[in-house]
């Protein structure tokens, strides 16, 4: 697991799509079971937090649009 530091203006997302390039809901889930006292920081995070960051996969494979001419 790798830890990052939290900088000016960071929200969880931002902190996500900045490190892990994706920002989707199993990312998210992931990263609040590794920090569960993260949400006291509030919505935008504090200068310097230490957050942990989940293993995941490669990106998550984007759903094929579903046309209702198929």
């Amino acid at each position: 697991m790798r830890r990052v530091r939290s900088v000016a203006g960071d929200s969880v997302n931002l902190l996500l799509y900045r490190e892990l390039e994706r920002c989707d809901d199993v990312a998210e889930e992931a990263l609040w079971r590794l920090n569960p006292l993260l949400a006291e920081q509030g919505a935008v995070l504090p200068v310097g937090v230490w957050v942990t960051l989940p293993e995941l996969d490669s990106k998550p494979i984007a759903p094929t649009p579903v046309s209702a001419w198929d």
